[in-house]
């Protein structure tokens, strides 16, 4: 045995997943403890719209916060490179290339226009551009779409001081000034009172993603552990006694393993799911039925292994001296399926989670507003309420990338354990 875990800790393959899966799982852990709070608290009223970054309190910035007076070459450049948008950039290619096509101009052709050169781009646009010119291939609504844009341009270079008036309690106008605020004018973030990091922005509920996801992780493994319980627990069972008893005990496992075979395993959870109530559905029941619907391979496996085991000369020898069945599984065989049974329980803790996943993705998962999954996460964020048209790929992305990481590490540890313990996987 002590040989066995020297092999096993050696693995790299086991190891690998082991480092991945336990930092994720202590990501779960330490990182509620690091930043408290409600994950499902709503917090931005935006959907969608707050990126990941850091944001500060704008009131706090002009209330009391001392102002430095910086004057930072280029500054205007990038804050008017900054304000135009993607979009805004390749309409004005598309505008710049259409009436090179038909006047014929050298230099303004696709592969030319260099939509990241945001002082080339409005030179070419301001040398060509006019409301006047008349491009054949706009329609109408294209062309005021590109007035439109153009006023946009002209007030981005219209950069004045901002004066932040407040209301006057005597004639109830607001005439009395503030603050002023010049484009020189700079703060020191220490200084301002509220500050909110969102690496991962906010999701449609207006909820932080990064707590959320680490919720929904924390929830996703518990239900990969008791759905990985339940089935190996069942599988083991069945398999033990199949295999070792046999007759028409094992006849009657096998009649019923067999007719969960034929059935298709995730057709029947969705079956069983959709027949329950929104109510009952909560993330441990859903796992336990999950664990229900997968024991299937396990006990077929088991089965098998029990099988080529039963006849062995010390299995013999236990039976000769008069030892209880319980005591011959216990002692006789089940130590020779042990790691076996492990390799099995770390597959099912990963078919697990992926089963709620896409039964989440369905509708069928845990109902919960106290709590998140990492199926739930994908379900709201991409069949409820397109992320993807929104461009907000942190909503959706990091929860794949989740996903993948545990059913990696789960699997590139089962791959390892099954190089040590599998005679001709060895090297």
């Amino acid at each position: 045995m002590k040989s066995q875990l020297r092999s096993i800790v050696r693995s790299g393959k086991f190891m690998t997943g082991f480092v991945i899966f336990v930092s994720i799982l202590l990501l779960t852990i330490i990182y509620p403890l690091i930043n408290p709070g409600d994950p499902m608290a709503r917090i931005g009223y935006d959907s969608f719209r707050t990126r990941p970054g850091t944001y500060v309190s704008l009131y706090d910035t002009l209330d009391g916060v001392n102002t430095f007076t910086f004057r930072i070459p280029g500054a205007n450049d990038i804050r008017i490179s900054n304000k135009l948008r993607e979009d805004d950039r390749e309409r004005i290619k598309y505008w710049l290339v259409e009436y090179g096509k038909q006047e014929e101009v050298a230099g303004l052709t696709e592969e030319e226009i260099d939509i990241e050169d945001t002082v080339a781009l409005l030179g070419l646009w301001w040398e060509f551009y006019s409301d006047e010119v008349f491009v054949r291939n706009l329609t109408n609504a294209e062309r005021n779409a590109f007035m439109r844009l153009d006023v946009r341009l002209d007030r981005l270079f219209d950069i004045d001081d901002l004066q932040v008036y407040t209301l006057n309690p005597e004639t109830g106008e607001h005439d009395i000034l503030f603050t002023e605020v010049s484009t020189d004018d700079y703060i020191n973030v220490s200084d301002v009172a509220n500050i909110i990091r969102l690496p991962l922005g906010t999701d449609n509920f207006g909820s932080d993603v990064l707590k959320k996801l680490v919720l929904a992780t924390a929830t996703s493994l518990w239900i990969g552990l008791v759905a990985g319980t339940v089935a190996t627990l069942i599988g083991l069972t069945l398999g033990l006694l199949g295999g070792y008893v046999g007759g028409i005990v094992d006849d009657i496992i096998m009649f019923f393993t067999n007719l969960f075979t034929v059935i298709p395993g995730f057709v029947l959870l969705i079956l069983i799911s959709y027949g329950m109530s929104q109510m009952e559905r909560g993330a441990t029941t859903v796992a336990v039925v999950i664990g229900l619907t997968s024991w299937v391979w396990t006990t077929r496996s088991v089965r098998s292994q029990v099988m080529s085991l039963r006849n062995r000369d010390h299995v013999n020898l236990s039976k000769l001296s008069g030892h209880s069945m319980p005591k011959i599984i216990i002692k006789d065989i089940l130590p020779y399926i042990a790691s076996y049974v492990v390799m099995a329980f770390i597959l099912q803790i990963s078919s697990g989670i992926l089963a709620e996943a896409g039964l989440s993705m369905l509708g069928l998962g845990p109902s919960t507003t106290s709590t998140a999954t990492l199926g739930m996460m994908l379900d709201w964020s991409i069949m409820k309420s397109t992320a993807f048209i929104h461009g907000a790929w942190w909503a959706y992305y990091p929860v794949i990338v989740v996903i993948l990481l545990i059913s990696f590490s789960l699997n590139l540890m089962n791959t390892g354990m099954d190089q040590v313990f599998n005679p001709q996987l060895r090297d």
